[in-house]
């Protein structure tokens, strides 16, 4: 693949989001679960602590700005740079999206150089898990790790956007085992993510036997990767499959519940992404047993624009988070993750 169809596509999946409403699902799953108010919260608005440590990093409430772009092209890096800007100003996590392109086309560094304007934020950085049955090893790992300064890595599992992209990697036979040494060997914890299909059961426990214990859900619900790669495979192939596996995959919080037992022992972290919407998706999500919560749809057009954009968005959502804990009657996040009672 040239250098210049890798960072083209990246240019490509922006424009589909922001020409077809209809990439995003508008998942209804997390809308069946209802929550307990209490109308004696018996504390103070003001009161109420959201906070959060992961990795060693205190966020000031359980946010991912979940991975979106980088490349070699000034609107990519915009988007990278306002997001790392803001994520520093608000206190919250930022992952930034696959990291292949600087493989193969050295400028769009730049995308992912961003610690300057993070210094404190905790920040993931991203790589395809199929690229390891493609020649990438820890030597790539660790690059990705050393550009972005991150305190973590993403390794993306994508096997339906693979099957529909024209160009893609379909290659996923022993994965969980070279993410395991990986895993082992790498200077940062190792994150594996779905895209937006989900990991069922079957998936974590291959992952644990191969000591990964960090796992980004990324269920169903949210942006249609399967939909966005039907746009681009119609200058080639008109067959429909996108469309046909666009709602394909385990919602989002069927996928916390089928892993709440590997969390409550403490054998999983799960991040919950994918079909997340607003602040009571999350504060759903974290009861379900997630430790952090990732959405990007809502980032991308305020990314375009400015930081400020960016931060405006992160606030109001910190605001209804705190809302949402106050008329639950939880002051912390450790009286609302895994409190089942809180739910009808």
């Amino acid at each position: 693949m040239s250098d210049t169809s890798t960072n083209h596509r990246k240019i490509e999946h922006i424009r589909i989001l922001q020409e077809d409403a209809e990439t995003d699902r508008q998942g209804t799953a997390f809308d069946h679960i209802l929550l307990r108010h209490r109308a004696l919260p018996e504390m103070d608005l003001k009161d109420v602590d959201s906070s959060v440590t992961l990795l060693g990093k205190k966020l000031s409430f359980p946010l991912l700005i979940s991975s979106m772009t980088g490349g070699d092209h000034d609107d990519l890096k915009k988007m990278n740079r306002n997001l790392a800007e803001a994520a520093e100003r608000c206190g919250v996590a930022m992952g930034v999206g696959s990291q292949r392109v600087m493989f193969t086309h050295p400028d769009a560094v730049d995308s992912f150089t961003l610690r300057d304007l993070a210094p404190n934020a905790l920040l993931f950085g991203n790589l395809g898990a199929v690229q390891l049955n493609k020649g990438f090893g820890l030597k790539e790992c660790e690059a990705a790790v050393e550009v972005l300064q991150a305190d973590g890595l993403f390794l993306h599992l994508n096997p339906l956007q693979e099957a529909i992209q024209p160009e893609g990697d379909t290659c996923f036979a022993g994965l969980a085992s070279k993410m395991g040494r990986i895993s082992r060997e790498l200077s940062v914890p190792v994150i594996v993510k779905e895209i937006g299909c989900g990991i069922s059961k079957a998936d974590a426990e291959l992952l644990m036997a191969h000591d990964l214990r960090m796992i980004d859900v990324a269920g169903s619900g949210g942006t249609s990767w399967s939909r966005i790669e039907h746009f681009r495979r119609q200058t080639v192939n008109s067959d429909g499959l996108g469309l046909l596996f666009q709602d394909w995959g385990i919602p989002t919080p069927d996928v916390l519940k089928q892993l709440s037992e590997f969390q409550q022992n403490r054998e999983l972290t799960l991040i919950a992404s994918g079909g997340l919407r607003n602040a009571l998706d999350m504060i759903k999500s974290l009861i379900l047993g997630a430790s952090l919560c990732g959405m990007a749809k809502p980032f991308m057009a305020p990314a375009l624009e400015s930081a400020d954009a960016v931060v405006t968005e992160i606030e109001d959502l910190k605001r209804a988070f705190q809302t949402a804990m106050f008329l639950l009657g939880t002051p912390t996040l450790r009286e609302l993750k895994d409190n089942e009672d809180l739910i009808l």
